[in-house]
């Protein structure tokens, strides 16, 4: 009878190391997978950017935190994009997209307007009329794959009409912002 006891208690004793290393197992199993779908998530779906200045304001804050997708998007006129550079600027950047590739464009810095497509934009989100002009050459015609880009504070923001950022390559183009997430009391669609 000593025997079986002692032979419980042995089996007892071997099942709780196999338990344990199967629930360590189980545990970095799911944090591993876990942890692969948030990498894919972030890279294929969301990323989160500050906003570094005050060239979108009153869109957009200094220090803001948006939300940036990317999955299946296509640039379109108006959207807040995040952009990885410029023309002979090495940092991101966000800006609004104010026309695509075969648009036609002008700006009146006398009138602060601009038209896309000879259609004067309404602008409600611009904090100032658009009557800096920069060193940057307009086309009137946005080449395939380009857009023009422009800041929200557009008497304070560097820009496509500045050679420093130029017409901006579609691949360049991070993703669309459509949400601030930060400051809580900021939380908003874009």
């Amino acid at each position: 009878m000593v025997d079986k006891d002692n032979a419980l208690a042995d089996k007892t004793v071997d099942e709780e190391p196999t338990s344990l290393k199967e629930s360590c197992y189980e545990i970095m199993h799911t944090l591993i997978f876990a942890f692969i779908v948030v990498i894919l998530v972030m890279t294929f779906f969301f990323r989160m950017v500050d906003v570094d200045g005050e060239s979108m304001m009153d869109t957009l804050h200094d220090r803001d935190r948006v939300i940036v997708t990317n999955f299946c998007y296509t640039p379109k006129d108006g959207d807040v994009v995040v952009i990885s550079h410029g023309q002979n600027l090495n940092k991101p950047i966000i800006k609004r997209v104010i026309a695509t590739e075969g648009e036609s464009l002008s700006i009146d810095f006398k009138t602060g307007t601009v038209t896309v497509n000879n259609v004067v934009i309404d602008e409600p989100y611009i904090k100032d009329l658009t009557t800096k002009q920069g060193d940057a050459e307009i086309p009137s015609v946005i080449p395939k794959g380009m857009v023009f880009v422009m800041g929200d504070n557009r008497n304070h923001s560097t820009d496509s009409r500045f050679t420093a950022v130029g017409l901006i390559d579609e691949k360049d183009i991070i993703g669309a912002a459509p949400f601030v997430i930060f400051p809580f009391d900021r939380i908003k669609a874009l």
